[in-house]
C-alpha cells in the first residue's frame, strides 16, 4: 500500500466496484455500472456529487494509506471520537438495509420508517399510506421512492398530482431527497420536449418526474403516459382518482391500466383513503391488487390481509412512537366571532335576494333555465364575501354561459357556488365566475343589466371599513391575533376578496405588520416566492390567500394562525386551511383558528351549525377527517331552494328562516345520519392499520441497528459543536433550547465555502463552488458577507429558515463531517485547520493494561434481488456500500492480544483521559503501535472483521424482506434468496489510538 504523499505509478489493473483509486490529485472509490472504457468512481470523503467518469490512463494506485507517526499528525483524546463521528456522517452509502438514509437531507422521524420497513418486504411495493393531515405523509412516499431508487429496485420515478401540488413536490424531492425532478406541466411540456429524442416521450427522457393531473387530461399525453409510465408510481391526492366525475373517472382508468403491470411499484397517497364510502375504498385498495378490492375492512381475517398494504395514523398514534417523541401542536384553539351587517349593505343584500328571485321564478310560479339558478346562487355568495367581489361578479359575464349545453352549466355553476370540486382540488376555485347572462337567456336583458349595473354601483360605495362591518370585525381580529405573537393567513373564497382585505388591512397595520395577498392569479411557481419576499421582510407578517394555498403548502414556519375571512360551504376547506400552520414542524404549542361569521342572513350560522361544527366534532371523535357525504349537496340544494324559491319576504332584519322549511330539515337529517354512520364505519377500522401489523418489538430492533450505523443523535450534536469550537468558532448555548449559536468568522476557509458562506457573492455562482445548504438562508441560496455571520443549530426539529437540525442529513452537520474527515487526511493543512488526527496517545485510569483502538472504513459489494423490469430486468444490482468500525485489543497477561467486545469498545470510547502525555512518551507507543499493524495476527483480525460485518449487513438486508405469515415468508424467501455482501478490498485503517494507564505503557 502507498502512503499519501508518496505518489504512484499509473495503474493497468481491472478495477472492481469497492476498489480504491487515485486520479485528479484525490482518492476515490470505484462504482458499480461503469460503461465500456471508462471508470465511475465516488470521491472517498462520500461527496456524491462528484461522481464522475475516469478515463483508465488517469487511474493510480490509491495514495490514501496507513497513518504516519509524523510531526503534528498525533492528536489529543477529542480526535478519535471527531474522526469516527465524521466517518459515518460524511458516508453516502450506509451499509445498512435502508440505503436512502445515508444520503438525504432529512431526518425521518421513527413513525415515518414504518411504511418504508412495509414496503421493503414487498417484491412489488404496492401500498396505500392513509396518515392524518400534517404527519409527513409526502415524506413517507418519497423516502420508499428514494430506498427503491437507491436499490436498483426501480429505475424511474413519476409523482401523480394536483397542479397546486406540484411545486411542493418538486421542492421536497430536490430539498430533502436529492432528485432533481422535472415539472411536468402543460406550461412546461413544450420545453420538455424539446430535449427528448425522436421516438421517445418525456417519462422515457427524464429520470424522475412531478406530473399534474392537468397535464394527462388531453387522450394523447395520457396515452403517452399509460405507455411509457416508469416503474415507480406516486398518487397525491389518491382519493380524487375514486369519484364520480369525468376527471376522477379517467384518472381511475388509467391508474387501472398502470396498475396491471403486477412489476410497477405503486404508492397512493391520501388523508382521507376510507372516508366512509367503502365503495370508493374498495376501488382505491383494488388498484393495488384485485385481490383486496372485495375486501370488508370490519372483519378480522380481510383486516390482516389489507394491513399488509395500507398504514394509516392519526396524531393520537404518533405523538409518543417507541422512544420517540413528535413536537405537534396540542391544540388547535377555535373561535367563532359573528359581525352584523351595516344598514346600507343589509340594504344591499336584501335587494339582491329579491331580485335572485325574481330570476329564478316566472311569474307563473315555474323556474327558468337551470343555468340562471347558479348563476345567482354565484351573484349571492359574491356579495356576502365583499364589495370588491360583488362588483366584479355584476360586471363579468357569467361563466356558465359560455357552456356547450345544459349539462355543463349546471356542472360548472354547481361546482362554483357549492364548492363542489369534479376534477382540480383547487385551480381556478377562487376566481368570481360572473353574473351577467347573454340577453337571449333572459327575457329583460337590457334592462336586466341595467339593475346589474346599479347595483354595481351601489356595491363599490360599500368598499371600506366605515361601511363593511365584516372588514372592520377582521382588523380587530388581526390585531388581537398579532399583540398576542400569532401572525395569521386570512383565506378568502374569491380573488377580488384577497386583494380588496390585503390592501385594507395594509393601510390600517401600517407599519406594525408587512401584508401580502397570494391568489389564484399567480401561477403556482410564484406563489413560494412571494411568499418568501413577504416573510424575508423583518417584523410581522400577514398574509391574504385564497384556497390555491389550503393545499401543498407548508406554512407552520412563520404563521401560527388561520383566520376565515369567508365561510367554505365544504367543510374539508377548513380542516385544509388550517392544516397548513396545524402540522409537524410548528413550533408553537398551541395554533388559532377564527371563523368570521354573519348574522343578518341566518346563511352563515346554519352553514357552521350543519355543516363545519359537525365536521370538526366527528374529527375529535374519532381522530380523522370523514368528508361530507355526497359533499353536502342534498343539505346545500335545500338551503339554496328555501332561500330563492321557496322563501318568502326579507323582513327589516335581514333574517332568513330556514328552521320552519320542512324540507330543508328533512336533507339536513338525512346528511347528519349518513355522515354519522359513515364515521362510525371509518372508527373500526382505524386502529388495525395504525402500525399495519408490525410488532412495535420489530420495529425497534431495526431502529436500534439503524442508530448504531448512523451515529446517536447525541453523539452527532456534540461532535457538530466540539469540531466548531476546535476550529476557533466561540461556541455558545441557546438558552431556550438545546441547540447552539456559532459564529462563523474564525471558521477555515475551505469550511466557510462547503458551508456556502462567501466573501465574495460571485463565488456563491462560480465553477466548482460548493452547493449551499438547504437551509442556508430563508430562500435557500449561498450567504455572502452581508448576511449575519452565525449558524444557530436546534436539538430537534422543528427549525426555522436559515436554522439547522443536529441530525447527520442536515447540510450544514455533513459538511462540517465532509471538512473534519478530508481534513484528518492532509497533513498539509495547518494544525489550527485540522480538528482530528489520525493518530493519539491517551492516558487514563479506564483500562488496566495498554489498548488498541483502530478506526477502519469497510467497503462491501452487495448484491441485490434482480431487477423486475427496464432494460437490466433479471440482472441482480450490485451495489457498493461501507461502514465504519471499531476495533481495539488489549495486552494479555502472556503477551498476546485480547480483543475487546462491542460492549468494551463502547465503554472505552467512554474513556476520560486523565492528564496529558508527555512528547517522548506519544512518539514510543504510536511508533509500537504502527508496528504491530503489519502483524499477521492483525491483517487476520480485520479481514475476519470485514466479513463478520458482511454477514451482519447481508442478514439484515433479508430480514427485513422477509414478510409476516407464512405466505408472506414463502414471497419473502423468494426475493432473498440472491441477496449476498461480500468485503470489498482491504479495509481503510483511518485511525489508531492507544490507551495507557501510566507513562511509558505497561504489559
Amino acid at each position: 500500500m502507498t502512503f499519501p504523499g508518496t505518489g504512484s505509478a499509473q495503474s493497468t489493473t481491472p478495477r472492481a466496484p469497492g476498489d480504491l483509486i487515485s486520479a485528479r490529485g484525490r482518492d476515490w472509490v470505484v462504482q458499480p455500472g461503469s460503461p465500456g472504457g471508462l471508470v465511475i468512481a465516488q470521491p472517498l470523503d462520500g461527496d456524491r456529487e462528484f461522481v464522475t467518469a475516469l478515463f483508465p490512463h488517469e487511474i493510480e494506485d490509491p495514495g490514501f494509506g496507513r497513518p504516519r507517526a509524523v510531526p503534528g499528525e498525533v492528536g489529543d483524546f477529542a480526535s478519535a471520537g471527531l474522526l469516527r463521528t465524521a466517518l459515518r456522517i460524511a458516508a453516502s452509502h450506509g451499509a445498512g438495509p435502508f440505503r436512502s438514509l445515508a444520503s438525504i437531507s432529512v431526518q425521518p422521524r421513527q413513525y415515518q420508517l414504518v411504511p418504508l420497513m412495509m414496503a421493503l418486504r414487498m417484491d412489488t411495493v404496492r401500498l396505500l399510506i392513509g396518515d392524518d393531515v400534517g404527519i409527513g405523509k409526502t415524506v413517507e412516499a418519497a423516502l420508499i421512492g428514494k430506498e427503491l431508487i437507491e436499490q436498483g429496485s426501480a429505475g424511474g420515478m413519476v409523482v401523480l398530482c394536483s397542479p397546486s401540488l406540484a411545486e411542493q413536490w418538486q421542492s421536497e424531492l430536490h430539498e430533502k431527497f436529492g432528485m432533481e425532478a422535472e415539472l411536468v406541466l402543460p406550461s412546461t411540456a413544450a420545453r420538455l420536449q424539446k430535449g427528448v429524442e425522436q421516438g421517445q416521450t418525456l417519462f422515457q427522457s427524464y429520470p424522475y418526474t412531478v406530473v399534474s393531473t392537468d397535464f394527462i387530461k388531453q387522450s394523447d399525453r395520457r396515452e403517452a403516459f399509460r405507455r411509457t409510465c416508469p416503474d415507480l408510481l406516486i398518487v397525491d391526492e389518491a382519493h380524487t382518482c375514486v369519484g364520480a366525475g369525468t376527471g376522477h373517472q379517467q384518472r381511475y382508468e388509467l391508474l387501472s391500466s398502470l396498475a396491471r403491470d403486477e412489476d410497477r411499484h405503486l404508492i397512493l397517497v391520501t388523508a382521507t383513503p376510507h372516508s366512509g364510502d367503502a365503495h370508493a375504498f374498495a376501488k382505491l385498495t383494488g388498484l393495488l391488487d384485485p385481490g383486496l378490492k372485495g375486501l370488508d375492512p370490519s372483519l378480522p381475517a380481510h383486516r390482516d390481509r389489507l394491513a399488509r398494504h395500507f398504514v394509516q395514523r392519526r396524531r393520537r398514534d404518533i405523538r409518543h412512537y417507541l422512544d420517540q417523541d413528535t413536537p405537534f401542536p396540542s391544540d388547535r384553539k377555535l373561535r367563532e366571532v359573528p359581525y352584523q351587517l351595516g344598514p346600507e349593505y343589509a340594504q344591499f343584500v336584501r335587494d339582491i335576494i329579491a331580485y335572485a328571485r325574481e330570476q329564478v321564478r316566472r311569474p307563473d310560479g315555474s323556474h327558468k333555465q337551470r343555468l340562471t339558478w347558479w348563476s345567482v346562487l354565484n351573484l349571492l355568495r359574491c356579495v356576502l364575501s365583499s364589495p370588491a367581489a360583488a362588483v366584479e361578479t355584476l360586471t363579468t359575464r357569467a361563466s356558465i354561459a359560455a357552456a356547450r349545453s345544459e349539462e355543463e352549466a349546471v356542472r360548472i355553476g354547481r361546482a362554483a357556488a357549492l364548492e363542489l370540486i369534479d376534477d382540480e382540488a383547487t385551480e381556478g376555485m377562487d376566481a368570481v365566475h360572473g353574473s351577467l347572462l347573454d340577453t337571449d337567456d333572459i327575457g329583460d336583458g337590457a334592462r336586466g343589466r341595467r339593475k346589474l349595473q346599479a347595483f354595481a354601483v351601489r356595491a363599490e360605495a360599500l368598499a371600506g371599513p366605515d361601511t363593511d362591518t365584516k372588514l372592520r370585525t377582521l382588523v380587530d381580529e388581526v390585531k388581537s391575533l398579532l399583540v398576542d405573537g400569532y401572525d395569521p393567513i386570512v383565506f378568502c373564497r374569491f380573488i377580488p376578496t384577497a386583494e380588496y382585505v390585503a390592501q385594507h388591512l395594509a393601510d390600517a397595520l401600517g407599519r406594525s405588520a408587512h401584508v401580502d395577498a397570494v391568489t389564484g392569479k399567480l401561477h403556482p411557481d410564484a406563489r413560494q416566492t412571494r411568499i418568501d419576499e413577504l416573510t424575508a421582510k423583518r417584523g410581522r407578517h400577514v398574509l391574504v390567500a385564497t384556497d390555491c394555498l389550503s393545499e401543498g403548502v407548508n406554512l407552520q414556519d412563520d404563521f401560527g394562525a388561520v383566520l376565515h375571512y369567508d365561510l367554505s360551504w365544504n367543510p374539508t376547506r377548513h380542516e385544509q386551511r388550517e392544516g397548513r400552520v396545524d402540522r409537524f414542524g410548528q413550533s408553537r404549542e398551541n395554533v388559532r383558528a377564527v371563523t368570521l361569521y354573519d348574522t343578518d342572513t341566518g346563511i352563515d350560522g346554519l352553514v357552521l351549525d350543519v355543516l363545519i361544527r359537525k365536521h370538526r366534532d366527528i374529527a375529535q371523535q374519532i381522530g380523522v377527517v370523514v368528508p361530507v357525504p355526497d359533499g353536502g349537496d342534498g343539505v346545500l340544494r335545500a338551503l339554496a331552494n328555501s332561500l330563492l324559491v321557496r322563501g318568502q319576504g326579507v323582513d327589516e332584519q335581514l333574517t332568513l328562516d330556514f328552521g320552519t322549511d320542512e324540507l330543508f330539515s328533512q336533507a339536513r337529517e338525512r346528511l347528519h345520519k349518513e355522515w354519522d354512520s359513515a364515521a362510525d364505519r371509518e372508527s373500526k377500522v382505524l386502529t388495525k392499520f395504525a402500525h399495519s401489523g408490525l410488532r412495535p418489538d420489530e420495529v425497534q430492533a431495526e431502529l436500534a441497528a439503524l442508530r448504531q450505523a448512523l451515529g446517536e443523535p447525541a453523539d452527532i450534536a456534540d461532535f457538530t459543536r466540539e469540531t466548531l469550537k476546535a476550529l476557533g468558532s466561540p461556541v455558545r448555548p441557546d438558552p431556550r433550547s438545546t441547540g447552539f449559536t456559532a459564529p462563523v468568522g474564525p471558521l477555515p476557509r475551505g469550511l466557510r465555502h462547503a458551508l456556502g458562506i462567501f466573501e465574495d457573492p460571485d463565488q456563491s455562482e462560480g465553477p466548482g463552488a460548493a452547493p449551499a445548504p438547504a437551509r442556508t438562508s430563508a430562500k435557500g441560496r449561498a450567504r455572502t458577507a452581508t448576511a449575519p455571520p452565525e449558524l444557530v443549530f436546534r436539538q430537534d426539529l422543528p427549525v426555522a429558515a436559515g436554522e439547522h437540525a443536529l441530525f447527520r442529513g442536515d447540510p450544514a452537520v455533513r459538511a462540517v463531517a465532509r471538512y473534519v474527515l478530508d481534513s484528518a487526511l492532509d497533513p498539509k493543512l495547518s494544525e489550527h485547520d485540522r480538528p482530528a488526527r489520525r493518530l493519539g496517545v491517551i492516558r487514563t485510569t479506564a483500562v488496566e493494561a495498554r489498548t488498541v483502538l483502530l478506526l477502519a472504513r469497510y467497503r462491501f459489494r452487495l448484491t441485490l434481488p434482480r431487477r423486475r423490469t427496464g432494460p437490466e430486468k433479471g440482472r441482480p444490482h450490485e451495489l457498493v456500500a461501507e461502514d465504519a468500525q471499531l476495533l481495539a485489543w488489549r495486552a494479555a497477561e502472556d503477551g498476546t492480544r485480547e480483543w475487546l467486545t462491542d460492549e468494551e469498545i463502547a465503554d472505552l470510547l467512554r474513556a476520560a483521559p486523565d492528564r496529558n502525555t508527555i512528547p517522548s512518551m506519544r512518539e514510543q507507543q504510536i511508533d509500537r503501535a504502527l508496528e504491530e499493524l503489519e502483524e499477521k495476527g492483525v491483517e487476520e483480525r480485520l479481514a475476519a472483521h470485514g466479513r463478520e460485518v458482511a454477514g451482519r449487513l447481508e442478514a439484515a438486508h433479508k430480514r427485513v424482506r422477509e414478510a409476516a405469515g407464512e405466505r408472506g415468508r414463502a414471497r419473502g424467501a423468494a426475493a432473498v434468496r440472491n441477496i449476498t455482501a461480500d468485503p470489498a478490498g482491504e479495509p481503510d485503517l483511518l485511525g489508531v489510538y492507544v490507551y495507557v494507564k501510566r507513562p511509558g505503557g505497561s504489559r
